[in-house]
């Protein structure tokens, strides 16, 4: 027991002394792992289904499920988003045991909240999905894929809001295993359960529930031993509304991320059947399918970044805390141009991955050409904002979450499409991206010249006492 209590002391104390570069590919990589393997059997997913199922109107369908599954994220997030900054916080002020009421706490909150929307969403799904832009067409695939993964949706927030909390209390290699023992399993039961069984769309949403159900007890099962960092205790499960109040201000930011999200989709949706029709629709899941494997890697870096952020925030540590930002942001920035580049150049090889339709694939190699022209600055702005979120800047973080989503696609979607048709839409994309991502860099200049002259303050105080003393 002393060895363990020793290996978990010097866990936490690099964060604050371990080389930067060094300290963040250790907590970012296996993180980048874990969600580059999340996004690829996500990306399995929509390519099986699109071969399995010769029905183009599949396509479209499963692109009104995501803004659904998104406002279920955004509830996962609320909580374990929350959690996993304050806990970091928290770890570098030397307070283990708030640590453990807070995770007492927000697994609670967490079940409460899915048993919710699991409830709420089986009453009212044609209604949310029509909303979201399904057709007569598509509504049939869409609702069977949500009626059959919803129950499985708890399970996904236990397993993606914890892992975080895990990787957040010193494990990141291990954080990394569940996410590719949920894509593994994932990438196997799909092709089986769609081709060999034939059980449809029904058999994708049957795949993901099982594997999240896997992934879900291997997360939980590590804060149940009593030998690792953090872990359950007893007194820990009592609500104390102060520290939920508090994980639930910090969880604002993603969670208005994914709600703004899931309305954004929602008009997009409805915009590109206006102007397109279920093609344009389909259009969207290439987009977003190749997008994501970009963006998870950014995630991971954020992820990797945010426990070393929090921890030397809480410390004093401030230079150690600008480095670790512009390290992940120049990386992200990096990975961001290439996908850019791919995305621009080979549209119809990243289409014909996901679909079929001749009509179709002409359709989305059209939207990629324009929509990617300015996702390379994509990644400063994802870094820029869960940087504010892993100071536990809530405020903040919100609203540069909400800048690109409201403030500037919005309107976009509303002036540009009667002005130009489909390609307005498309085109409502790359100038949300630039936009979003000045007003990222004007805000982090005006943090960083705060916390640089609140350092300076403080330094100036501690050698007028030592003065003083002498």
């Amino acid at each position: 027991m002393t060895r363990e209590i020793q290996d978990n002391t010097e866990r936490l104390r690099e964060l604050g002394t371990a080389p930067i570069g060094r300290l963040l590919l250790k907590y970012s990589l296996p993180a980048v792992i874990g969600t580059v393997v999340s996004a690829v059997y996500n990306i399995i997913d929509s390519i099986v289904i699109g071969h399995a199922i010769d029905d183009p109107y599949v396509v479209a369908g499963m692109a009104v499920t995501f803004p659904v599954m998104n406002l279920v994220t955004a509830l996962g997030m609320l909580v374990g988003a929350g959690a996993a900054t304050r806990v970091s916080i928290v770890m570098g002020q030397n307070d283990r045991r708030v640590a453990e009421i807070i995770l007492g706490n927000c697994v609670q909150l967490t079940i409460i909240f899915g048993i919710l929307y699991i409830i709420g969403f089986s009453f009212f799904l044609d209604p949310l999905l029509r909303a979201f832009g399904a057709s007569k067409n598509s509504l049939p695939y869409a609702r069977e894929f949500l009626m059959w993964v919803l129950p499985g949706m708890v399970l996904m927030n236990l397993t993606f809001s914890y892992n975080n909390v895990m990787r957040a209390s010193g494990y990141p290699a291990k954080a990394m295993y569940t996410n590719m023992i949920g894509a593994v399993l994932n990438a196997i039961l799909a092709p089986i359960f769609l081709f060999g069984f034939h059980w449809g769309i029904r058999g994708a949403a049957i795949a993901t529930d099982i594997s999240m159900l896997v992934t879900a007890t291997w997360v939980m099962s590590h804060f149940f031993n009593r030998n690792n960092t953090l872990h359950f205790t007893r007194g820990a499960f009592r609500f104390k509304w102060p520290i939920i109040r508090g994980v639930l201000y910090i969880g604002m930011a993603p969670f208005l991320i994914n709600v703004a999200g899931s309305g954004i989709n929602a008009i997009i949706n409805n915009t590109l059947i206006d102007y397109g029709g279920d093609n344009a629709v389909a259009a969207v899941v290439v987009f977003n399918r190749y997008v994501t494997i970009f963006v998870f890697i950014i995630i991971g870096i954020c992820q990797g970044m945010q426990p070393i952020i929090g921890y030397n925030y809480g410390s004093g540590r401030y230079k150690r805390l600008f480095r670790t930002f512009w390290l992940a942001a120049a990386t992200a920035v990096t990975i961001t141009t290439v996908g850019t580049l791919f995305g621009v150049f080979n549209p119809h090889t990243i289409a014909s991955m996901f679909m079929q339709d001749a009509e179709q694939i002409r359709c989305a190699v059209n939207c990629l050409r324009i929509t990617m022209i300015s996702f390379w600055i994509v990644g400063f702005q994802i870094v820029a904002t869960n940087f504010f979120q892993a100071l536990g800047m809530a405020g903040k973080a919100v609203f540069l979450s909400l800048t690109r989503q409201i403030i500037f696609m919005i309107p976009l979607l509303l002036t540009l499409p009667p002005l130009m048709g489909l390609d307005g839409v498309w085109a409502a994309f790359p100038i949300s991206d630039m936009a979003a991502s000045i007003t990222s860099a004007i805000l982090l200049w005006y943090q960083i010249r705060h916390i640089t002259r609140e350092a300076e303050r403080k330094r100036t105080e501690n050698e007028k006492e030592i003065e003083h003393d002498y």
